[in-house]
């Protein structure tokens, strides 16, 4: 019985964010595939995870019984934190871009994940090779050959981070020029809005059910 770790980031409720609505669709189409799985949901923006603190970073670098009484308390979340992500077999990630940059809800949960010889890095990683969809919304766009490429820091740092020091299986769902109904001058970008919104619904869909699959092989 496999288990998804669904996890949305995004300030903004239900239908008006783009990201919780294609995570909703990986989601959903998991659970038709596997109605027996086990999902497990982090809302951050709803119950946000704090800023990582000295005594939880530095609980993660000494041993149990060495740990000061301060940071055994501060240990106690990253510890489940961790659980979470090591008990899943698969894990979908909301990530808006806020600011060229993700939110800093999900920031703090990647910091509280992500300890030195246990999920980064660890010979006996129960995280390594676990594949992760990242669901990213962005109000313009910021591909490959746009004016604003160079500030694409969304898919440049996740991909870096979940590759380089989680070692996980990264794969990226994109939707752009979300904001293209309401700014002003971005009329004309309406159509391309919403066919790259109806491409991310198909691509986590497609995603989920391609997972599903794998795991049942």
């Amino acid at each position: 019985m496999a288990t998804l770790l669904h996890i949305d980031s995004s300030a903004y409720p239900g239908q008006a964010s783009t990201s919780r609505v294609v995570t909703e669709a990986f989601r959903a189409a998991w659970e038709e595939q596997h109605p027996t799985g086990t999902v497990i949901y982090r809302d951050l923006a709803a119950d946000p995870v704090p800023h990582i603190t000295a005594d939880a970073y530095l609980a993660g670098m000494a041993a149990s019984a060495e740990r000061t009484p301060e940071q055994v308390a501060a240990f106690a979340l990253r510890e489940q934190l961790i659980e979470e992500l090591e008990n899943a077999d698969a894990v979908v990630i909301g990530a808006p871009m806020y600011n060229f940059s993700i939110p800093s809800s999900l920031k703090a949960w990647l910091d509280h994940v992500i300890l030195l010889g246990r999920t980064a890095r660890g010979e006996d990683s129960k995280v390594k090779g676990t594949p992760v969809t990242v669901v990213t919304s962005r109000g313009g766009s910021y591909a490959p050959g746009t004016p604003r490429a160079p500030y694409e820091y969304v898919l440049n740092y996740l991909e870096a981070v979940l590759t380089t020091t989680l070692e996980v299986e990264p794969h990226f769902i994109v939707a752009d020029l979300t904001l293209a109904k309401v700014m002003p001058g971005m009329e004309e970008l309406i159509p391309l809005g919403e066919k790259s919104r109806a491409d991310a619904l198909e691509q986590a869909a497609s995603r989920a059910k391609e997972l599903v699959g794998r795991l049942a092989a």
